[in-house]
């Protein structure tokens, strides 16, 4: 069984899954009491089956479940490639448990029974993880599409501007003038959409280190 308000499709959503259906109806009623919307679930299996996962938010799941528990979740999840917000609430963990889902990127690990406001301090906590590395994710593809605009000649002045050359280097390396550097230069800014060197470099730095070495 799981519940689902679609009030609003695109807000953080908090993924309950525990198969004790008292729980999760106890979390889930704590969550829309402050406004957060829900959807639970008694297992992984069920989880899966449903489209949720795309959504921003956070996922609080029990340790000890039927089926694929919830530190394997987390496991499989990291596998296939989807950086999930997790918090873990659990009645019988253990120090190494709390480790090992601390190592694996959780963001926080409880026991049961929670106070509600420690409970709900994580869920704000675990959301705006999120949503940040949602928005840096974003701002990458970005970047990436913006330098996959650049001519191989705009890459390589890229390369040397964000290195700290100077045009007159960078027209001695490449072999070419002053005036034609000066020219790839501008053209290369204005795709990248940038008029300060200091935001170039940040934005050489979260491009892909293969991406990087290929020039």
């Amino acid at each position: 069984m799981n519940e689902l308000d679609q009030s609003r499709p695109d807000g953080p959503l908090v993924i309950v899954v525990d198969d004790d259906d008292a729980v999760r109806e106890s979390i889930c009623e704590l969550l829309l009491s402050v406004g957060t919307e829900t959807a639970s679930f008694a297992s992984t299996a069920s989880l899966l089956e449903a489209d949720v996962l795309h959504r921003p938010g956070c996922l609080i799941l029990d340790v000890r479940m039927p089926g694929v528990n919830g530190l394997e979740f987390q496991g499989r999840l990291a596998a296939t490639g989807i950086s999930a917000s997790i918090i873990f609430l659990t009645g019988h963990g253990d120090i190494p448990m709390t480790v090992q889902a601390m190592k694996a990127g959780a963001v926080e690990f409880l026991t049961k029974p929670v106070r509600d406001q420690t409970l709900l301090d994580a869920v704000d906590r675990a959301i705006a993880v999120d949503l940040r590395k949602r928005s840096d994710d974003l701002a990458v593809r970005e970047s990436i599409l913006l330098f996959e605009s650049l001519t191989p000649r705009e890459r390589q002045v890229m390369k040397a501007v964000v290195l700290g050359a100077l045009n007159k280097q960078i027209a001695f390396d490449l072999g070419i003038s002053d005036i034609t550097v000066k020219l790839h230069r501008a053209s290369m800014m204005k795709k990248m959409k940038t008029t300060f060197v200091t935001h170039l470099v940040s934005v050489w730095q979260a491009l892909p280190q293969a991406m990087r070495d290929a020039i």
